[in-house]
């Protein structure tokens, strides 16, 4: 077996890779947004008091949790015109890593919020704090130096798990890839080039949420 790599070829189809990683990016960015969003807004569902509520905010994390990301993405791209609902592949996609993960950060989102002390509550009920008021200026700042670990991890997560995008013809890094291997029946540097690009993005983003955990941390006196 020879190892037969060619580097006019690489330097030939660097380009390509490199707009379909901004795509990527892109692509992760907005599903990350949703789910930060989505993710907290599931939190709060399940402390609204509401045992309803409650219950079907549970059953819909775990379902979403306990079900594969790529089947989500053929849901919302295949079955949801069938209720109404035809997005391109771009929405469809984003909005299955958003959903899928706003399940995961949800949970984080929670043992954050429980990981302050109760003292904390009473005494914004003594100073009849609304629950709002609560949440924005004493709950959340507490709750999020335990929840930035988890957020970063699922940030990497997210930005892996970008390319089961290409199932629905999104023009993401790996479909590129697999698009220039079927081209030129060259897939030793296409797919070698996607894993270096995949790990020069994750390792610094992985240390930049270290840092930014330590620094919170620093400011709130922890």
């Amino acid at each position: 077996m020879s190892f037969d790599w060619k580097w006019e070829f690489t330097w030939a189809i660097l380009p390509r890779l490199l707009a379909a990683t901004l795509n990527t990016l892109m692509a992760a960015g907005i599903g990350y947004a949703i789910a930060l969003v989505v993710g907290l807004a599931l939190a709060l569902g399940q402390r609204s008091g509401s045992r309803a509520l409650t219950l079907a905010l549970r059953e819909f994390i775990e379902f979403v949790r306990s079900t594969p990301l790529v089947l989500q993405i053929f849901f919302i791209f295949y079955v949801g015109p069938q209720f109404g609902i035809t997005l391109s592949p771009w929405v469809s996609g984003m909005l299955a890593i958003g959903l899928h993960y706003s399940a995961y950060l949800s949970e984080v989102y929670r043992a954050g919020i429980e990981a302050v002390p109760r003292g904390q509550w009473e005494a914004c009920r003594a100073l009849n704090m609304s629950t709002r008021d609560t949440y924005r200026r004493i709950v959340i700042p507490q709750a999020l130096p335990a929840s930035i670990p988890g957020m970063g991890n699922y940030l990497v997560g997210i930005f892996k798990d970008t390319p089961m995008l290409s199932v629905i013809g999104v023009a993401e890094l790996m479909q590129a890839a697999n698009s220039i291997g079927s081209e030129t029946y060259r897939f030793l540097e296409p797919y070698t080039m996607v894993g270096v690009i995949f790990l020069a993005i994750s390792l610094p983003v992985a240390g930049l949420v270290h840092l930014l955990e330590a620094r919170v941390r620093r400011k709130l006196g922890m």
